[in-house]
């Protein structure tokens, strides 16, 4: 018994309860331009209502590249109570008291940067690519969006050199659908940190899924991280748990896995 006590305020202190649970979107709590697994979503919009009143069960929240129109819509339909991240780090917004908050770092010459690299993708690939749009209503970030991700592979080839030699300032994420152009100091990592800052958590009781390479930054300062079976495998490689399970159901399985390590935590700690 003496030893299990030891070993029991050993996990105690080695091991942190997780005291949020931060989901990407496109790839994890749906697939882009598909409808969403409406089941498996009322299961997770079930579990963010008890975690209200139980303690073992995280809440959940936000970290997206989406621009913050799409991330609050996707947050009201889930229930979700905590103040969210869009546009990577560019921004949080606190839905419960209407409360926006810019990146501190996005200041005036990055917002020139910015808008000098939206007319080159509007020029460039906008005005040239058929199917090729831009990501609308969005301020830290400059978006081009095509369905066929072969054409996103090329546009993506072809804007990395770009933005390297003439904004090295910023960084370059692509999905399936979607490149993402944005300040090095605004990407998730960031984003994640400013959330934590701001609901006086630390960064090891933070869990988070993601699926592609701008969700990164956010997936390495966690203290724990998820990556669906969809992810790319560079993702995955990365995280604390490769999941079997693609997009929503990862989302649910990895809420499920959560919640076991912090009823197992609390009853350890019962044990000292």
């Amino acid at each position: 018994m003496f030893s299990i006590r030891i070993f029991s305020a050993y996990l105690s202190e080695i091991i942190h309860m997780i005291k949020l649970f931060i989901t990407d979107l496109d790839g994890c709590v749906s697939h882009p331009h598909i409808s969403p697994d409406w089941d498996t979503i009322s299961e997770i919009r079930a579990l963010i209502e008890q975690s209200k009143t139980d303690s073992t069960i995280p809440p959940m929240t936000i970290c997206s590249g989406r621009p913050l129109p799409y991330v609050e819509a996707v947050s009201q339909w889930l229930g979700m109570y905590h103040p969210m991240v869009f546009e990577s780090g560019g921004g949080i917004y606190d839905m419960k008291n209407n409360k926006l908050m810019w990146n501190a770092s996005f200041d005036d010459k990055t917002e020139r940067d910015l808008e000098a690299i939206k007319v080159y993708l509007k020029k460039n690939f906008v005005e040239k690519v058929p199917g090729a749009i831009s990501e609308f209503a969005k301020r830290t970030d400059a978006g081009l969006i095509h369905q066929s991700a072969s054409v996103i592979d090329e546009m993506y080839a072809e804007i990395v050199p770009y933005i390297e030699a003439n904004y090295p300032r910023f960084e370059v994420h692509y999905t399936d659908v979607s490149i993402n152009i944005i300040a090095k100091t605004t990407n998730k990592g960031f984003g994640i940190r400013q959330l934590a800052e701001l609901l006086e958590i630390e960064l090891n009781e933070i869990a988070y899924i993601g699926d592609t390479g701008g969700d990164i930054p956010g997936l390495k300062i966690v203290g724990q991280s998820f990556a669906p079976k969809n992810a790319k495998d560079y993702v995955r490689a990365v995280c604390d748990y490769s999941l079997e399970e693609d997009a929503t159901h990862a989302v649910l399985a990895a809420y499920k896995q959560i919640i076991t390590h912090n009823r197992e935590k609390l009853a350890a700690e019962e044990m000292v």
